[in-house]
């Protein structure tokens, strides 16, 4: 079995376990569908019974003729309800499985580790749960609403003809595996190729996120070009995949309707000689000749159906594997962090992102309750990544890292995070109002304790000359406020929750000087009696530390007082008088 086709049985697998929460309605899918074939197959025994009774001139039974009109009537009226009410069921059906791969990808999504997040586009992982989702909902659409009712109408109009004539359906049922080997033969060929349209069309979806998301800055460096062919080259690829599954798929059609013609050209010939011999009535042949052509068509839908699932079963593959992923190590056993006092300690840790380049290696350090630790050094050297490994974003290799003796990779994250307050130079906020954000952390806050946190952060002014104050809606990451705006916004938060432990990463950088001495007294009220780890490239905001860290190549290369620090003239202090010559 090829690689391909054990993927695709994979994948099928896994997306009939989605439907079989659904099984009540499918259930009442395929009833309605043998409802709506059966009477559909039904109305030409009564048109050829009524072209019987067409005897010649004057010889029509007339009474006998409007009773047939008025059952076919009836009959197509059956029809046309149970054909609804099984559309209903397979929309409840698709949508249903949509909504529920959606939730499970979403929900995967959460639970990632920060490593996978990281190391995929996001443009992408946004195309697997948006466009590949809609895409296999069109074909799982298709799928149900005409699958079921093509393969019934086969077996159903193979029942009615045999009963008519067997010698007539013979011709039928030799010619038929013609077809299906032709439809068969097409889509085991376009499966490959609507599984690399879809990966493509992931990649264009995250070219174009990445692009109108940073626009500014290709603008700024004048890389319009550069990306316009980038753009121009992955589109070509999209154009070359897309060219060649529609045209493979769309073989399908015309290929089976060749045979189709072949089918109903053999039934008109052996039919017609059968009626001229007597062995059938005219209403009986043309009975036969739309049974014929009621038999063929479903293969026509079907191949196109087939073709479609192709394309469905590709991009619900792509869909499913982010599913399958491995999630972050579970917590669910650990144990609950309560309030912490501010121990925190770090012994032997090692760490890297990627295997082959170390960053953190015997890391050591041990932080009392209270403590203000600032951590300096080059770009690269671990500032950030040992904040990561604080709030547990990423786990060690190596080592262990306490708080309050206890190894943080047995307490749940989310009461080891509640005891940290977060300010990064990267802010975010989410799209609703100001009040939203703001107790975002603390939803029980009351609006005082709301108002004296953005006072302290020296917010409030700026967020009363709003058009609706703390009611003001704003758009995603923080819509049209300045970017030192959204990061008072995000320092109000935390001065809001006030945890027990802080950590300050590049907390001022978008803060004009002025804004910024204020928020630094805000911040040395705040820091009091609680243990804050504090990253800055600007050493005038780290002097009054308790501790200082001069890291580089992710180890601790300095450490102590800025004074002491000073006086050793090592590393701090160069970059220290690298800042303030004078």
């Amino acid at each position: 079995m090829s690689k391909n086709s054990k993927g695709q049985k994979e994948t099928i697998k896994k997306v009939l376990l989605y439907i079989k929460r659904y099984l009540v309605f499918l259930v009442l899918s395929l009833l309605f569908a043998v409802a709506t074939v059966f009477a559909t197959l039904y109305v030409p025994v009564l048109t050829g019974d009524a072209i019987d009774r067409i005897l010649g001139p004057g010889k029509v039974d007339f009474p006998y003729i409007s009773r047939i009109l008025l059952q076919i009537g009836i009959v197509i009226g059956i029809t046309a309800l149970a054909q609804w009410l099984m559309n209903v069921c397979n929309n409840k059906i698709t949508y249903g499985v949509v909504r529920d791969i959606r939730n499970d990808a979403f929900a995967k999504i959460q639970t990632l580790p920060l490593k996978y997040i990281d190391g995929h586009s996001h443009g992408e992982l946004v195309s697997r749960v948006v466009a590949d989702v809609d895409q296999f909902a069109d074909g799982l659409l298709m799928g149900f609403t005409q699958l079921f009712t093509g393969v019934l109408t086969i077996l159903g109009t193979l029942g009615f003809m045999l009963a008519i004539h067997p010698g007539i359906t013979l011709v039928v049922v030799l010619i038929t595996p013609v077809s299906l080997f032709v439809a068969s033969f097409i889509a085991k060929r376009t499966y490959q190729m609507f599984r690399r349209q879809s990966e493509t069309r992931g990649e264009q979806t995250a070219l174009i996120d990445e692009m109108i998301e940073n626009q500014k800055v290709v603008q700024a460096f004048g890389q319009e070009e550069k990306v316009q062919q980038r753009f121009d080259e992955i589109n070509q690829r999209l154009y070359r995949f897309s060219l060649q599954a529609t045209f493979f798929s769309s073989l399908t059609n015309p290929s089976t309707r060749f045979v189709n013609g072949l089918v109903y050209t053999g039934v008109g010939v052996v039919g017609g000689l059968a009626a001229i011999r007597g062995m059938i009535s005219v209403g009986q042949l043309s009975c036969f000749l739309s049974y014929a052509n009621q038999y063929t068509k479903p293969f026509n839908e079907i191949s196109g159906v087939v073709t479609e699932l192709q394309n469905a079963l590709a991009c619900a593959g792509r869909v499913l594997e982010l599913i399958e992923e491995e999630p972050q190590v579970s917590d669910e056993n650990g144990e609950v962090l309560g309030q912490a006092k501010g121990n925190v300690a770090l012994s032997h840790v090692s760490f890297s992102y990627d295997p082959k380049q170390k960053l953190i290696e015997d890391f050591n350090l041990q932080v009392q309750p209270g403590q203000r630790i600032a951590i300096v050094g080059p770009t690269g050297c671990g500032k950030t990544t040992l904040i990561n490994l604080l709030m547990r974003f990423y786990d060690v290799d190596g080592g262990v890292i306490c708080v309050e003796g206890k190894d943080i990779r047995k307490i749940t994250r989310q009461s080891l995070r509640e005891n940290y307050g977060m300010v990064l130079q990267e802010t975010w906020l989410k799209a609703g109002t100001i009040r939203e954000n703001l107790v975002m952390g603390k939803p029980e806050a009351s609006e005082d304790e709301m108002m004296k946190a953005a006072k302290a952060a020296h917010a409030h002014s700026f967020i009363k000359r709003l058009p609706k104050g703390y009611d003001t809606v704003i758009g995603e990451d923080g819509g049209n406020l300045s970017q030192g705006q959204k990061q008072l916004l995000c320092i109000a938060r935390v001065m809001l929750c006030l945890p027990p432990m802080l950590i300050l990463d590049e907390a001022t950088s978008s803060i004009d000087t002025r804004t910024e001495m204020k928020i630094q007294n805000a911040f040395a009220a705040m820091m009091k009696g609680r243990t804050s780890f504090i990253v800055a490239h600007r050493l005038s905001t780290i002097r009054s530390a308790d501790v200082i860290l001069f890291m580089k190549d992710g180890k601790i290369m300095e450490q102590g007082s800025h004074d002491e620090l000073i006086a050793r003239k090592g590393l701090y202090a160069q970059l220290y008088y690298s800042q303030f010559s004078q």
